[in-house]
């Protein structure tokens, strides 16, 4: 029973180093800027497919246009010509033409809308990754203790910035005295 116990004791001392080991700050931000890279990654090559989208939508926008602008022609000619057949046809393919034009016109802003939204976003981010990486190169060169501390466990460094000399004491005194003498 007695080499059970020991055994259980030392798996939970080795469980408790692991567990440790993982919440150390420096490895949970070196985690957290990989991470942030290959979001950053994958919200570019989302941006590059969606400005690819944009510069297909706005070609395909192009020959509609021109399409409408050639089935104009075209009704010229016919009526013209009094080809009244021929004209209703023209018609049907001039409005397929529209509302085909229409809808593009919609996607594309959409696309537009969602592609600046996007750029915004991977700005912002990147600009988020950016401070982390500098929040981590300041962490790696700050001292390690020798007790195994951080150096912020230290309550007397927050004592030191606490401290109020008499010089302030009487200064802000003085501020006080003559703004209720003011009054």
């Amino acid at each position: 029973m007695a080499l059970i116990n020991r055994i259980s004791r030392l798996f939970k001392a080795d469980f408790h180093a692991v567990l440790d080991q993982i919440e150390e700050p420096e490895a949970l931000l070196k985690q957290a800027i990989r991470d942030m890279e290959d979001d950053l990654a994958n919200t570019e090559q989302g941006i590059k497919l969606c400005a690819y989208d944009q510069a297909a939508l706005t070609l395909r926008k192009g020959e509609l246009e021109a399409a409408v602008a050639e089935f104009e022609a075209q009704l010229d000619l016919c009526f013209e010509s009094g080809k009244d057949e021929l004209a209703k046809n023209t018609i049907r393919k001039k409005l397929e033409a529209e509302r085909l034009l229409k809808r593009l016109n919609a996607k594309h802003a959409a696309n537009a809308k969602f592609l600046d939204e996007q750029r915004s976003l991977f700005e912002q981010n990147n600009s988020t990754l950016e401070s982390l990486r500098q929040k981590a190169e300041l962490f790696a060169r700050r001292p390690a203790r020798n007790d195994g501390r951080s150096e912020f466990d230290d309550i007397a460094w927050m004592a030191r910035e606490m401290t109020v000399g008499d010089d302030e004491v009487e200064i802000a005194y003085l501020r006080e005295s003559n703004l209720r003498s003011a009054s």
